[in-house]
């Protein structure tokens, strides 16, 4: 069993895959704290200095405790989406981009030769009988 796994691990799709989740893991990190600490700074300011990580709906109002803490809010906390969707749509785009930029990399695959087709031949074979 234990050869088994070796040889699966050896595989190098496998290897690949490993690399690919590792990369793609601290990209997202990247990505999250350009947004959460350049983009969103920006658009808060341009928005009056709110925070837009703390932007919510608030259903129902909440009391201050003696901490200063608030207790008892009801609110939908759109903000928060905001970043995320924020997020998705900035590394949907990046990605997009090296897709983009390797395809323009790679070699163009070079077609091989069509022979004749299916009909051409039967064409010429009954050519060839009909003499």
């Amino acid at each position: 069993m234990m050869s088994e796994f070796k040889d699966f691990i050896a595989k190098g799709n496998v290897v690949d895959f490993a690399v690919a989740v590792i990369m793609a893991t601290y990209f997202g990190l990247i990505v999250k704290a350009l947004i959460d600490h350049i983009i969103m700074p920006i658009l808060g300011l341009a928005m009056g200095g709110r925070s837009v990580e703390d932007m919510k709906y608030v259903i129902t109002e909440g009391t201050l405790d003696a901490t200063g803490k608030m207790t008892g809010e009801v609110a939908l906390g759109y903000g928060a989406l905001l970043n995320s969707i924020l997020v998705f749509v900035l590394v949907a785009f990046v990605v997009f981009l090296m897709v983009k930029g390797y395809n323009k990399m790679k070699a163009p695959e070079v077609e091989e030769e069509a022979g004749p087709s299916e009909v051409d031949m039967l064409t010429e074979i009954r050519d060839l009988l009909k003499k």
